[in-house]
């Protein structure tokens, strides 16, 4: 099956961005978009064949670390998002998503980030649609939403202990 994610990078000083595509791309990560918009970071949009989404999402992750050891990774997505993000993924517009939010306050998942831009991990969200079964969620895009949350919460978990 084809996984479809996004890996962002902070990259060191100096790193020559050309150079390190070709590098990337004979590493395996010839299945990726890359884009360096802002200085420093760098973004791999990945479109990943595999048995499973942890499969696809950790071999990119393996691909890259061999020729960016010393790289740090951002984020992995889909993962954090806002309502206007799950509308859509899910193929709803945002006022829907707003509504089963106030409708539902007591059971929709609680946003990991509560300010004027309101953040929930995509996986939460999907599981809580799917228990309700009113709303179709591909199993794919949930089971990749899982896997980019493990990501992150293990790369937090890794920053956290190493008093980053």
């Amino acid at each position: 099956m084809e996984y479809e994610f996004t890996l962002k990078y902070q990259l060191h000083d100096g790193v020559d961005v050309d150079a390190l595509i070709e590098l990337l791309g004979e590493a395996g990560c010839d299945d990726a978009v890359v884009g360096s918009g802002q200085p420093g970071r760098l973004a791999l949009a990945f479109a990943r064949e595999g048995k499973t989404a942890r499969e696809a999402m950790h071999s990119a992750l393996e691909n890259v670390r061999q020729v960016l050891p010393e790289a740090r990774l951002i984020e992995a997505s889909p993962d954090l998002v806002g309502l206007t993000d799950v509308a859509a993924l899910v193929g709803v517009s945002r006022q829907n998503m707003r509504k089963l939010m106030l409708t539902h306050h007591r059971t929709f998942p609680a946003p990991v980030h509560d300010g004027s831009l309101s953040l929930w991990h995509l996986a939460d969200i999907l599981a809580w649609m799917q228990e309700r079964g009113t709303h179709a969620v591909a199993q794919a895009l949930h089971e990749l939403a899982v896997v980019a949350m493990q990501v992150n919460v293990a790369r937090a978990q890794e920053r956290v202990a190493s008093g980053r």
